[in-house]
């Protein structure tokens, strides 16, 4: 049966590697506040040196689960993993370990150990075993599940549900940070107002749009958001209908760079379309990802699918919170800063996320529209 440890510990007498991993005891294991940190500090360090690590986490998966059957799972783990891995508490019914550098090739090599040592002795343990993986592939470990549940975790919940055993998920669900209950009421509130206010001038962005251009009144994209989940995003059309089979042949003149795809001039805005950028009327249809709740009024800009998989691995922290309506960057920056620098706003934005600093975007927000700072 394979082994998490690399191939020249593989090959030890089974005598030598238990004496190996013997010193690894109970007061070693993290609390659940300590595993939240652990993960945040190992996709740091991946997200600098260009690496990866996975979460794997074995669920007690029986009617009743008590302190003892919980700590022989602890036991289990701890003699199971390298030395470089922490293995801590997950929850009530869970313990996990994290493994720096492994994939999931190597992550199934400990669950295949695990399993087979909880399967054993007197009192046997039945377990659903999980492989989150930093950064995800489609495909990693021939094992993916993409319709499986993902749930937040925090320092203080961290809960897992009742998925299919041995699969492979992304982290980055994990890391996804729940929307505050303050911030969400603000949200919803502001967008009904925001609706009824803006009712007026929507519907006469749609007769202009109606009477002037072919196609649709509504442009839905496919867009990144919270947790890297794919939602559609609602404004209103300010291109010709074919603009999206176009974009390739234009992506050289692009005025952004790095992924994202920015033109001021750009040739597939129609003449009524070019007001309603200008204006930013045309993300007025927004509100509705807000009430929905796909979108808050505060929040990174999200990107189109295809230029959120092109970003750089610490650029995706950016999906950890749901996308806004506006963001530091745009009130600040849009289209006179690099994308590096763009980045960097929506990560100045995560580490200082409260209400006073959403409402003061909101704020600043008005005279940017106003004044057309920007604009694209």
């Amino acid at each position: 049966m394979g082994h998490p440890w690399p191939d020249h510990h593989r090959r030890l007498p089974p005598a030598v590697l238990r004496s190996l991993s013997d010193h690894r005891h109970l007061d070693e294991l993290l609390s659940p506040t300590q595993v939240a940190a652990s993960v945040r500090r190992e996709r740091a360090r991946a997200d600098r040196l260009g690496g990866c690590f996975t979460l794997v986490v074995f669920r007690l998966d029986e009617p009743e689960v008590n302190q003892r059957k919980l700590m022989r799972l602890a036991r289990i783990a701890l003699q199971s993993v390298r030395n470089t891995d922490e293995v801590g508490r997950y929850d009530a019914r869970s313990i996990c370990a994290i493994l720096p550098d492994t994939d999931a090739v190597g992550a199934q090599r400990l669950v295949d150990r695990v399993e087979q040592q909880a399967a054993g002795g007197w009192t046997r343990l039945r377990l659903t075993s999980l492989v989150y993986v930093y950064p995800h592939h489609p495909g990693d470990g021939g094992l993916t599940q993409p319709h499986a549940e993902q749930h937040s975790v925090s320092a203080s919940s961290m809960r897992i549900g009742p998925e299919a055993a041995r699969v492979v998920l992304p982290l980055s669900g994990l890391l996804a940070r729940r929307t505050p209950g303050w911030k969400r009421a603000i949200d919803i509130a502001a967008a009904s107002i925001g609706i009824l206010v803006t009712a007026p001038a929507m519907i006469l962005a749609a007769v202009a749009i109606k009477l002037t251009s072919a196609g649709p009144v509504i442009f839905r994209q496919p867009r990144a958001g919270l947790g890297g989940r794919v939602f559609t995003i609602y404004k209103f059309r300010t291109m010709v209908v074919d603009a999206e089979s176009r974009k390739a042949s234009l992506r050289a003149v692009s005025e952004q760079d790095g992924p994202a795809f920015k033109m001021k001039s750009d040739p597939r805005v129609t003449k009524v379309g070019r007001i309603l950028r200008e204006t930013s009327l045309d993300e007025l249809p927004q509100l509705f990802n807000v009430l929905k709740g796909d979108m808050s009024l505060v929040g990174p800009r999200p990107l189109p699918v295809d230029e959120s998989n092109a970003c750089r691995q610490w650029h995706k922290r950016r999906l950890d919170v749901a996308p806004g309506l506006t963001c530091i960057w745009q009130v600040e920056g849009r289209s006179r800063v690099t994308f590096e620098q763009w980045m960097r706003m929506d990560m100045a934005y995560l580490r200082s996320r409260r209400l006073g600093s959403d409402l003061m975007l909101l704020l600043r927000t008005v005279p940017a529209v106003l004044l057309r700072q920007g604009a694209v």
